[in-house]
């Protein structure tokens, strides 16, 4: 299977499977308007998803750094539909929270693996690593059109609609789990470690995934009630605006790559997340149409770095490819749902305007990690460990 191939079909999977993390808070209007949820009630099922998902994802990928788990895959895809679409069929809340907590595990399994294949199939290309996520960004970014289009006629009573993309998913994992088994060696096992890790780089980094993470989920869970608020317009105007804050995701993840071949991952980060944290302030308080403009820059500038911090991670824990990207991925796409219902206390308490400006310092404290990184270089995948590992078809 060639790598061309082997990304795209990695990337057509990772889309599958992080839908499902946008319809979370694409659904969360629809739980507050026909089950009359509290904005902190509503953001509990976004921390119901990322809670477990959060604590997974790493132990995931501790698992696959000592055993390849290809078949995790098509497994985990269809776990992260499944929850998803019985979201919407219980009017209780616990049954909801169960629902959604197990779509996050299902998003969790999914990652690490995938991540390693990834690398292994991008044999060191910020470009190819950058298009594996941008595959993620276009679930993102379809999620809350298709939320809207199913539930459009029957609310969240058509919610067992929304497990196809995860048999799509799970059914496009299949060729390469095909080829895996056909050029497994014997005794395959994880990459040999390729390097001396650097685990305070790698601290100093995730603490700047976890400050993005905060502003990006704390965004993504309020933008579509917040835009309806600015806007004094109809649900349209909130899907639009959470379809912005995904789209932008695209464009900054395929640039982030490009940028990085040039000028190198730990610049790109700094000026990315410099960038967003003036963006984020003009979503909160810029009035009027630019709302939407902000949105899409702040969208774009927290995906820049996206996919130059997992490979960061994995040069500076060359040994745990799979910890690395169990925790960058991890952090990345949960552990700011751990703060959601923070701030859906506080637009309780306050106003929704509150609850979102201290948003605007989680890139500045990204910005202020990222000044402390050094970029590590890409070591390219050893031929003798490509050997080893039974994901090897996928550097070919």
């Amino acid at each position: 299977m060639r790598r061309r191939t082997s990304i795209a079909l990695l990337a057509v999977g990772h889309a599958c499977v992080d839908i499902y993390q946008g319809t979370v808070a694409a659904l969360v209007p629809l739980f507050v308007a026909e089950r009359a949820y509290t904005y902190a009630a509503a953001s509990g099922i976004v921390l119901a998803a990322s809670l477990l998902s959060s604590v997974a994802q790493p132990l995931f990928g501790a698992l696959t750094d000592r055993w390849a788990m290809p078949w995790l895959l098509p497994v985990s895809t269809v776990l992260g539909g499944v929850g998803i679409a019985a979201s919407g069929l219980s009017g209780d809340y616990a049954l909801t929270l169960l629902f959604v907590a197990v779509s996050g595990i299902g998003v969790a399994a999914y990652h690490p693996e995938s991540a390693r294949l990834a690398r292994l199939a991008s044999a060191g290309s910020h470009t190819a690593m950058a298009y594996f996520s941008t595959g993620g960004n276009v679930g993102f970014a379809l999620a809350p059109l298709m939320v809207a289009a199913v539930t459009a006629a029957g609310g969240l009573n058509w919610t067992p609609l929304l497990v196809v993309p995860a048999l799509a998913g799970a059914a496009t994992a299949l060729p390469v789990l095909h080829a895996l088994v056909r050029r497994r060696p014997v005794g395959g096992g994880a990459v040999a470690p390729a390097g001396q890790d650097d685990t305070a780089s790698f601290v100093r980094l995730s603490l700047a995934v976890v400050f993005r993470s905060i502003a990006f989920i704390g965004l993504s869970t309020f933008i579509s009630l917040y835009a309806q608020q600015r806007m004094h317009a109809s649900p349209a105007a909130g899907t639009a605006a959470l379809f912005v804050l995904y789209l932008g995701g695209v464009a900054g993840s395929v640039l982030g790559g490009s940028a990085a071949a040039r000028w190198g991952r730990v610049a790109v980060s700094r000026w990315s997340y410099a960038i967003t944290a003036v963006a984020v302030a003009g979503v909160v308080w810029v009035p009027g149409p630019a709302f939407y403009l902000f949105v899409a820059v702040t969208s774009a500038g927290l995906y820049l770095p996206f996919s130059l911090q997992i490979t960061l991670g994995q040069d500076y824990l060359p040994s745990r490819v799979g910890t690395a990207s169990g925790i960058t991925l991890g952090l990345a796409v949960s552990v700011g749902g751990l703060v959601s219902p923070v701030l859906g206390a506080v637009a309780d308490a306050t106003s929704l305007r509150t609850a979102l400006a201290p948003l605007a310092v989680m890139p500045v404290l990204s910005w202020l990690m990222f000044r402390t990184l050094r970029d590590p270089g890409v070591p390219r995948p050893r031929t003798a460990d490509a050997v080893r590992d039974p994901g090897t078809y996928l550097v070919g």
